[in-house]
C-alpha cells in the first residue's frame, strides 16, 4: 500500500508545506500560487494530493522554488513569480537550495512511479526525459544522421568490410560514442516514436522532413555543412586543419568576430585534445517547420560527444535543461557555443550554468513573433 513513505506523497507533502508554512505568519492559498504559476487549482491540488498526487513538471519545481525564495512574490497585493535577475543574492541562494530540495524528490517520485507501474504495463518516460530537449511530444519520427567514414579510414578496420563473415555495420558511422549515447536516450525520452540512423551516403527524402538530428561537423557529414549555409547564425565551423593553430569556430559578437580554438598539445606520441570547442543549435526544420533540427557538433569527435552529454548525462541534464529554459524561454531556434573539457582520455561533461564554459549564446525569435 502507498503512504506517507512512497516518494510521490512526500513531494505532495512538501508542496503543501511550503504553501502552508513556508512564513508562520503567512498562509499562500492555493488561488495565490495559481495566480503566480500560471495554471489552475485543480492542478496544484493534483500536485499536493495525499492519495494519488501528480508529479509537476520541472518548470513548475522551478516556479515553486523561485515563488518561495522570497515574501517579494506576494508583494503589493499580487501573487507572482519574480524573474531571477530581481533577486537578491540571498534569494537566489535560497531559491538554489529549494530547486535542489524539491528536484532531488521530484526524481525520487519519479523511480517510484515507475518501480510501481504494473507488469505488462507500458511506463512513461522518466520526467528528465519528458522535461528534456531531447523529448518530441508529437510523437513524430526522429533521424539522427551521421556521416560515413571515409573508405580510407574504413579499409583499416577488419570487420568493416561488408564481406567479411563478421560485418559490423555500425563500424561505418562516424561519432559512434555520440550515436551510441544519444540513440539511447531518445528511444527512453520517445517510446512511440521511431527512431532512425542515417549516414549522409544512405538517405532518403522522407527522412529530411522528420524531427532532425545532425552529430559531427562540416568536414564530413555534408548535411551539417548544407543546414548552416541555410539558416542565419552568427556561429560558423571553419576546418582549417592546414592553418597555423588548426581547425576553430568564428563567432559574430558586438560588431567583431572572434575565433575560437581548440586547445592541443604537441608530444612526442602525437597531438593531445586538452579541450575542444562544441556547438550545440536547435530550430526548426527548414524542410518541415512542424519539426525540429538540432545539431551537435565539435571541432573534434570529442566535442560532438560533450554536446550530446550536456543533455543526456544524469549528472548535468536537468540543470543544463533549466539553464535552457531560464536563458531562451519561448525562443523558436537557439545555439550555445561551449568548451568541452578532456580529462585524459575522459570528456567531462559541460556544465552551462558555468559562465567560463560558455563562449557564445544565440537566441532567435520567441515563439508567436
Amino acid at each position: 500500500m502507498r503512504d506517507d513513505t512512497f516518494a510521490p506523497t512526500a513531494l505532495a507533502r512538501r508542496l503543501r508545506e511550503l504553501r502552508d508554512s513556508r512564513w508562520p505568519d503567512m498562509r499562500i492559498t492555493q488561488a495565490q500560487l495559481r495566480e503566480a504559476l500560471g495554471v489552475s487549482a485543480p492542478l496544484i491540488s493534483s500536485w499536493e494530493s495525499a492519495h494519488t498526487p501528480k508529479i509537476p513538471p520541472l518548470s513548475r519545481i522551478e516556479g515553486y522554488a523561485a515563488f518561495f525564495a522570497t515574501r517579494r512574490s506576494v508583494a503589493e497585493g499580487a501573487a507572482r513569480v519574480l524573474p531571477l535577475s530581481d533577486l537578491t543574492e540571498e534569494e537566489l541562494e535560497r531559491r538554489t537550495a529549494l530547486l535542489d530540495e524539491l528536484t532531488r524528490l521530484r526524481n525520487e517520485a519519479l523511480r517510484s512511479q515507475i518501480a510501481f507501474t504494473p507488469a505488462g504495463e507500458k511506463a512513461a518516460p522518466a520526467g528528465a526525459f519528458l522535461d528534456g530537449p531531447w523529448h518530441f511530444a508529437d510523437g513524430q519520427p526522429i533521424t539522427i544522421i551521421c556521416s560515413q567514414v571515409p573508405e580510407a579510414n574504413l579499409a583499416k578496420i577488419p570487420y568493416a568490410n561488408p564481406s567479411s563473415a563478421d560485418y559490423i555495420e555500425l563500424y561505418r558511422y562516424s561519432d559512434l560514442d555520440s550515436l551510441f549515447e544519444l540513440h539511447g536516450h531518445l528511444r527512453a525520452a520517445n517510446p512511440q516514436s521511431l527512431v532512425t540512423l542515417r549516414v549522409t551516403e544512405d538517405l532518403k527524402s522522407d527522412d529530411l522532413t522528420t524531427h532532425l538530428v545532425l552529430l559531427g561537423g562540416v568536414d564530413w557529414n555534408e548535411v551539417t555543412a548544407s543546414m548552416l549555409e541555410r539558416i542565419e547564425l552568427p556561429v560558423r565551423q571553419v576546418p582549417d586543419w592546414a592553418g597555423e593553430k588548426g581547425p576553430y569556430f568564428e563567432v559574430d559578437e558586438g560588431g567583431d568576430t572572434r575565433r575560437h580554438h581548440p586547445l592541443t598539445q604537441r608530444s612526442e606520441g602525437g597531438l593531445h585534445l586538452l579541450e575542444d570547442v562544441a556547438f550545440f543549435y536547435r530550430g526548426v526544420n527548414p524542410d518541415n517547420v512542424r519539426c525540429t533540427l538540432t545539431i551537435c557538433n565539435g571541432m573534434y569527435a570529442r566535442g560532438v560527444y560533450g554536446a550530446v552529454r550536456a543533455l543526456t548525462d544524469e549528472r548535468f541534464r536537468d540543470r543544463n535543461t533549466a539553464f535552457l529554459r531560464t536563458r531562451f524561454g519561448d525562443a523558436k531556434s537557439y545555439g550555445i557555443l561551449t568548451r568541452v573539457r578532456i580529462q585524459g582520455q575522459v570528456v567531462v561533461t559541460p556544465d552551462w550554468n558555468l559562465d567560463t564554459v560558455r563562449l557564445h549564446e544565440w537566441a532567435g525569435p520567441a515563439d508567436g513573433d
